[in-house]
């Protein structure tokens, strides 16, 4: 490993391969320790969106009801935002990673674009995306991202014979995360789980590693520090990911 990966504790369960490493079934959930490093401002770090606004004002359906318009611009902001990050090298590795077995699944807390532009097409987001809308009255979600969908007034949908206004297309705070069951099968069945740049603060997100650990399953972490969950995994990794995390899947091929 290079000197910005910390190897702090030692496996006590080897990893069951199955016909080879590319037919283990391994599950990854990254959080926004992964897009902070492609600058994408996160709730929770030191220069984080939280300092402007309190996450009660923007990020909750009581602040929509209260100020729409406060988090309409808010989340109009952070989609527009999108333009100006790009994917980061611990994205493309997970991408080549995916490439190279036959049961991957990518599950991220993070609402951006990043992991589809580096080469996951299949990633759920199970906090919701900043690419989509949703209608208010239907809750289909749009797809909206042209010049004229990023300015500071509301949109309405186009899925109602009489079109209704389209709220962000993100799981608040209060609200439940999107692709439970989903999430919650592959976590269970999986033999390799890791995770990536989480905080190990929000739940359920914080606690997939007991659902791994009890199915038996290989439990890494990649991270900049210790998360508040670090004792449940098996195996750490301190640093970048970007860094660090393309040695380590390198490693496991």
């Amino acid at each position: 490993m290079n000197d910005s990966c910390c190897y702090v504790r030692e496996l006590h369960r080897g990893l069951a391969i199955k016909d080879g490493m590319e037919e283990t079934k391994v599950v990854v959930l990254t959080g926004a320790g992964i897009s902070a490093e492609s600058g994408v401002r996160t709730f929770r770090d030191g220069d984080g969106l939280w300092e402007e606004h309190r996450i009660e004002d923007v990020a909750t359906p009581q602040a929509w009801m209260a100020d729409p318009v406060l988090v309409w611009r808010f989340y109009q902001a952070r989609r527009r935002q999108l333009f100006d990050v790009k994917p980061n090298p611990a994205h493309e590795a997970l991408a080549n990673f995916a490439q190279k077995h036959s049961q991957f699944t990518l599950i991220t807390q993070n609402v951006d674009d990043l992991h589809e532009r580096a080469g996951n097409d299949a990633t759920i987001h199970m906090h919701g995306r900043l690419r989509t809308l949703r209608c208010e009255q239907s809750e289909r979600s749009e797809p909206r991202m042209d010049e004229r969908d990023l300015g500071d007034e509301f949109l309405m949908c186009k899925c109602c014979a009489t079109p209704q206004r389209l709220r962000p297309d993100i799981v608040w705070f209060g609200e439940t995360p999107m692709r439970m069951d989903e999430i919650y099968s592959a976590v269970e069945n999986c033999d390799l789980f890791i995770v990536v740049g989480s905080s190990g603060h929000v739940y359920p997100a914080a606690g997939l590693v007991n659902v791994a650990n009890t199915a038996g399953a290989k439990t890494m972490l990649v991270n900049l520090e210790a998360p508040a969950n670090a004792d449940s995994f098996d195996e750490i990794h301190l640093g970048k990911a970007g860094e660090i995390l393309p040695e380590v899947l390198g490693l496991l091929l």
